[in-house]
């Protein structure tokens, strides 16, 4: 049971409280083997699958997964849910996230399923599920899903000359290539570009390299030998110090570094310096402003961008709508008020001319395009604002609602007083592991610290 608590000190919003059984921000994600058992896979496919027969046509769900050891067994398992009530299931391979959500679409197919979970090590797993409209379910049908996960749907089964079949499929890597190549100006060429690209050792490592190859880049790969045990260990875009030191080691002009499941990604600079989501989504911007290609005056964030980027874009026209925590409201909103450009600073960018969930190397792309337009180094590129003093700590708890109590609510309030108009607070549980994160920026450093490790303390004091 999950309970959301956000606010934002500057603009008084509170996130709605959210409490599911299953489903987190980001589908289900566990333990494998311990939470994501085959049981489970099972009951998901069987509940999904019956949630979104329509009709008498043969349905179909593909099913994508990363390079986890896990995913053999909830492939398997999910391939046995689906097929017990009818569907017919193509199997995709290791394939990233945003292919599988491209794939689910082109192929006509009913449902999208992604096994990952995303950048957590390996031991970890989750299921990700797709509309035929190749975007993430709504709050209102993971209910119903999980509903029918705890009911007996024997009587929904399929009768035996009903089941459905199971097949892999070959050239869907080279579907997905194409499909971000053309994502670019047809003209446009990476030619001259020393680019590193770290696939984290998951869902991206054959496809990325060899896009960037082929547009004509210098293309030097890191995290391309996954094991089943080494997703996102010491690689990717959530421990990027090793891309750092090899594009300053390579003299590269950029380095790439995706997650696990390839939905995020964050660049390196040329002197091997972070540049996070936020900068990336004001460069693609800016660019796309310049270019009247933004279907709107404005970007779709969360309350998790830096107050810096809200200046900076307003200073040039541009609005930000922040949403809660999670690609999936990013999307939801985008798609509900007619915005193309969207993300979080973790590197989830969504450019929904051509996604509809985040795509780390299709925005990757669009940023490479910038570079080459201006011709200057990434580090002045991809520069854009300076960010605002923000500070992040995580707790971590065992059980209970930490947020519910009164002395973390006590140091809450004071926190948003001090802060004012001038800051912003967020507080809120992680959708993914039982952690509260607590995030507070501003322009006064010192004073950001002190109302985060208050609350930081009230929490371990609840937690303990």
């Amino acid at each position: 049971m999950i309970r959301l608590r956000t606010r934002d000190a500057a603009a008084g919003q509170v996130g709605e409280p959210m409490v599911r059984s299953y489903f987190g921000t980001d589908g289900i994600r566990g333990r494998a083997n311990g939470l994501i058992t085959p049981e489970l896979a099972l009951r998901v496919g069987q509940a999904t699958g019956i949630v979104f027969r329509r009709g008498d046509h043969r349905h179909r769900v593909v099913i994508g997964k990363d390079t986890r050891l896990s995913g053999y067994m909830i492939e398997t398992a999910l391939v046995a849910g689906f097929t017990s009530v009818g569907m017919d299931v193509l199997l995709l391979g290791p394939m990233p996230t945003p292919a599988v959500a491209m794939l689910t679409r082109s192929m006509r197919a009913d449902l999208g399923v992604m096994i990952s979970a995303s950048h957590n090590p390996f031991d970890d797993n989750g299921i990700k599920l797709f509309g035929p409209d190749g975007c993430k379910l709504s709050d209102e049908v993971e209910r119903e899903i999980e509903k029918l996960m705890d009911t007996n749907v024997s009587k929904q089964l399929a009768k035996s000359a009903d089941l459905g079949r199971a097949k892999r499929i070959d050239g869907v890597h080279d579907r997905y290539i194409e499909f971000a190549k053309r994502t670019l100006p047809k003209a446009m060429s990476l030619d001259g570009l020393r680019v590193v690209v770290d696939c984290a050792n998951g869902a991206a490592y054959r496809v990325a390299p060899e896009a960037l190859w082929e547009l004509g880049a210098e293309v030097f790969s890191m995290g391309v030998e996954p094991d089943g045990f080494n997703i996102n260990k010491d690689c990717g875009s959530t421990a990027p110090d090793a891309l750092r030191r090899k594009v300053v080691e390579m003299r590269a002009d950029v380095g790439i570094a995706l997650d696990g499941d390839a939905d995020r990604v964050i660049i390196a600079d040329e002197r091997g310096r972070i540049v996070d989501g936020d900068q990336l989504m004001a460069v693609i911007a800016e660019s796309w402003k310049e270019d009247d290609r933004l279907s709107k005056p404005g970007i779709v964030g969360t309350v998790m961008s830096n107050l810096g980027l809200e200046r900076h874009l307003k200073e040039r026209g541009i609005e930000l709508v922040r949403t809660p925590v999670g690609d999936r409201y990013v999307v939801e909103h985008m798609r509900a008020h007619g915005y193309n450009v969207g993300g979080e600073p973790s590197g989830h960018i969504i450019l929904s001319d051509y996604a509809t969930t985040g795509d780390g190397f299709v925005a990757a792309l669009q940023v490479l395009a910038v570079v080459k337009k201006n011709g200057g180094p990434v580090s002045q590129v991809c520069h854009r604002f300076d960010p605002l003093p923000q500070v992040l700590k995580n707790v971590r708890y065992a059980n209970g609602q930490p947020l519910e109590n009164a002395k973390v609510r006590s140091a809450i309030a004071v926190a948003e007083q001090r802060l004012g108009r001038g800051g912003r607070l967020i507080v809120r549980p992680s959708g993914t592991e039982p952690v509260i994160r607590v995030m507070g920026e501003g322009d006064d450093k010192v004073l950001v610290e002190e109302v985060v490790d208050n609350i930081v303390e009230a929490l371990n004091h609840v937690a303990a």
